[in-house]
């Protein structure tokens, strides 16, 4: 069903621009406290690391990042923080090569990879198996959560989920970011994607994965590539099994899932997000009723940014998304 959304954007961030913007150049935010990182060694031999907040028994939130971004990213620190202010403890997974160190393999994090997130849950579950775990997506963290969400159906047992700023069709959106002042986040993406597979093969060359080092090295040049239409047919595709882009896009965007999902679960979405268009978002013919739509005339990409006060920001997302997840687990528990 559709949410009234209660989201005003700052006057003085009216734009889509900079709402998505202003956290990343202006918001600089300190690890939460009780912050400890962990390395799980994943089943194919090679690690994953997560960053927990706070102990004891309360809910825990498993938090996933965006495309280039980590457990570092501000919008996660400071939902961390957040949700420890509320009592939730939280799980921020590191995508494979994102803590800051490459992993062990060829393989890389994607849009539609949800074999990690689907470890980290088991393994959380197996250890506190009467905990109440909940999870939190953003962009391409958020359409991971939702096809994995509807891969799994009844046999995950979430209490809630909240997804924020996916690109639910993701041909549509590697378009999207080919055309307008949104080709600046795509130059930028490109740039940190290019530089991550750089250091990826100049690490396995380092540790003497030999086969691994000649899988990447066998992609080519890459530094020709100038959208994520050849990014991801050139570099994702080849390394993961699909066919081509199409097969990858296909394959991967999450809206198809949507009317598999047994979890409440949460998906805002800005209408004026930079990164998609109108097009990507559902009807509700599309979605399971347990899923719960909150579309904001504003907003940006991962922003919702409101506040009176200029520099005076009020990170609407931190109060939003707790408050979701509070009312379920009131529910639930």
């Amino acid at each position: 069903m559709f949410i009234k959304s209660t989201f005003k954007p700052a006057w003085w961030l009216s734009n889509s621009h900079l709402q998505t913007i202003y956290s990343a150049f202006f918001r600089k935010l300190p690890n939460p406290s009780d912050y400890r990182r962990e390395r799980l060694t994943t089943p194919d031999h090679d690690f994953i690391d997560v960053d927990f907040c706070g102990t004891g028994n309360q809910p825990l939130i498993i938090l996933l990042h965006g495309l280039t971004g980590s457990s570092q990213s501000s919008y996660i620190k400071g939902l961390q923080s957040a949700l420890l202010n509320q009592g939730f403890r939280s799980a921020a997974i590191n995508f494979r090569g994102c803590s800051g160190q490459s992993n062990n393999s060829a393989r890389c994090y994607h849009s539609g990879e949800t074999e990690d997130i689907n470890f980290l849950y088991q393994t959380l579950h197996q250890r506190e198996p009467d905990t109440h775990i909940g999870a939190v997506g953003f962009s391409l963290g958020g359409n991971v959560l939702l096809k994995w969400l509807g891969e799994q159906g009844q046999h995950v047992n979430l209490f809630a989920a909240v997804a924020v700023s996916v690109p639910l069709l993701l041909g549509v959106c590697a378009t999207k970011l080919d055309s307008g002042l949104s080709q600046l986040y795509r130059r930028n993406l490109l740039k940190d994607l290019k530089i991550y597979m750089h250091k990826k093969l100049q690490h396995l060359e380092s540790i003497s994965h030999v086969e691994d080092a000649a899988r990447v090295r066998g992609l080519g040049e890459l530094s020709t590539i100038s959208s994520f239409w050849q990014y991801d047919d050139r570099v994702v595709a080849k390394l993961h099994g699909f066919q081509d882009v199409h097969d990858y896009y296909r394959r991967s965007s999450s809206r198809q899932f949507l009317k598999a999902i047994t979890v409440p679960t949460l998906l805002i979405q800005a209408l004026d997000d930079p990164f998609t268009t109108k097009d990507i978002l559902p009807g509700l013919d599309e979605i399971s009723s347990t899923v719960q739509l909150e579309f904001t005339p504003h907003g940006g990409h991962v922003g919702f940014i409101a506040g009176h006060i200029p520099l005076r920001p009020h990170y609407w997302l931190e109060q939003r998304i707790p408050q979701f997840l509070l009312e379920h687990t009131r529910v639930t528990i």
